[in-house]
């Protein structure tokens, strides 16, 4: 079966690769401010536990992961040349993605529950 040619013209090939590339980078500030964020709140949170502290910084962790490999799909769309290959990386993607997901899951679920018994311990005492 002969490929299902997808002519993108180069100009708007380089426009979809400049865009996917400001959006990276507004992505990559916006994260780093949050991350900010997420510090100065954790010192000012007397009361948190390292565990919480953890979750938070994991969970950002794990945000930024998904976001990149959001990021690197459309880069990898742009450069497709046929639909099998749009096809091709998307379930690609989709198969990673979930098991990056379920993965992520447990350690979050993990972390929680120790968070959790840490707080329970220290009975909310500073």
């Amino acid at each position: 079966m002969q490929p299902t040619r997808f002519e993108i013209p180069e100009q708007m090939r380089q426009v979809a690769e400049e865009t996917v590339g400001q959006a990276r980078k507004a992505v990559e500030e916006f994260l780093d401010a949050t991350q900010k964020a997420v510090a100065t709140a954790e010192g000012s949170a007397k009361t948190m536990g390292e565990g919480v502290a953890d979750l938070s910084r994991q969970s950002l962790a794990f945000i930024e992961q998904n976001i990149s490999a959001s990021l690197q799909l459309a880069g990898r769309l742009v450069q497709a040349r046929t639909v099998e290959e749009m096809s091709a990386l998307q379930q690609e993607f989709l198969r990673a993605q979930m098991a990056a997901v379920a993965e992520q899951g447990k350690a979050l679920s993990t972390m929680a529950s120790r968070a959790a018994a840490d707080l329970a311990r220290r009975g909310g005492k500073k």
